[in-house]
């Protein structure tokens, strides 16, 4: 959801693992002294030099500040760059928020109740703000910063004063937890991975951009983004995506800010998005061209006292 600060009140509406990296420093101009710098490796002969290659092209002439996160673990092949730099959440924290929910559920030994059920989907399907603010207030500070110390994201900061979607996030800690909602662990259970995953699967069509841009229609998409405007760093535009299929199993986190417009940021971590789908999954035939721009809705949706946001 958008989410807009208003500057003199101060008040705002809020919205992949580490392995040993060999860097990559793109050879141009001297122009491209500003060129990120990508690291991936991969026990796949080509595939690590190829991505660095790719997303690093990706980024080229790109403003704002990027951070990335790619994890297959079919191919072992990991990529990052800016892996630790912190980023307001926005509404990717929402996936956070649900995992918090269910693991405290588990501990419990409960299910959940049929409000957080429908609050859940709302939140993660729609990006509902109001629906986040019940649960994050529901947990509470000490059960969100539980979760986080039992999913070892110590990097994650969750926003003070009910701000959510200020809480600072990583690309390493996104990583972490998506991670844990794709593969067995001690964490989530089996049906509460299954769960998260579900409800990311079923985001709105006009919310579905970002790391799903390229994906092979061959491959479950599974997405939660988020986009936020502050009068400091503009635009921050976030997607976090978990892909499996034709022969992977795979997942992406992009993080911005600093850009012009959010449709720049949406574009920038598409064309991340579509030179990682397109060299794990090589195809003739990708859902590139079906992937929708975000629409934002026209009915503000509220996240906090009197601070309208519309996305």
């Amino acid at each position: 959801m958008t989410h807009r600060i208003s500057r003199g009140a101060r008040v705002l509406a809020a919205s992949l693992g580490a392995a040993v990296v060999v860097p990559f420093v793109a050879s141009a101009a001297p122009a491209a002294a500003a060129t990120p710098q990508v690291s991936c490796t991969s026990a796949k002969a080509g595939l690590a030099a190829k991505l660095q290659r790719d997303i690093t092209a990706a980024l080229a002439g790109r403003s704002g500040t990027v951070a990335v996160g790619l994890y297959d673990r079919t191919t072992k092949t990991t990529c990052s760059l800016r892996s630790s730099t912190a980023y307001d959440s926005a509404s990717v924290v929402k996936v956070t928020v649900l995992a918090t929910l269910l693991w405290d559920a588990k501990k419990h030994n409960r299910y959940l109740t049929q409000r957080e059920a429908d609050l859940a989907k709302a939140m993660i399907t729609k990006s509902d703000n109001n629906a986040t603010t019940s649960l994050w207030n529901q947990l509470g500070m000490t059960k969100i910063k539980g979760f986080l110390t039992a999913a070892a994201m110590t990097q994650t900061k969750p926003g003070t004063g009910g701000y959510w979607g200020l809480t600072q996030i990583t690309v390493t800690d996104e990583q972490k937890l998506l991670k844990l909602v794709t593969a067995k662990n001690t964490v989530l259970s089996d049906n509460s991975r299954a769960y998260i995953l579900k409800l990311m699967g079923q985001v709105i069509s006009s919310q579905r951009w970002g790391t799903p841009a390229g994906a092979p229609s061959s491959v479950a998409v599974h997405v939660k983004n988020g986009w936020l405007s502050r009068s400091t760093h503009g635009w921050r535009v976030h997607s976090v995506g978990t892909f499996n299929g034709g022969g992977h199993d795979y997942m992406i986190t992009v993080l911005t800010h600093g850009n012009s417009t959010m449709n720049y940021g949406v574009t920038t971590i598409q064309n991340v998005a579509k030179v990682i789908h397109r060299d794990l999954v090589p195809t003739t035939s990708t859902s590139s061209a079906t992937v929708q721009r975000y629409v934002p809705t026209s009915t503000p949706q509220e996240a906090f006292p009197a601070v309208p946001s519309n996305g």
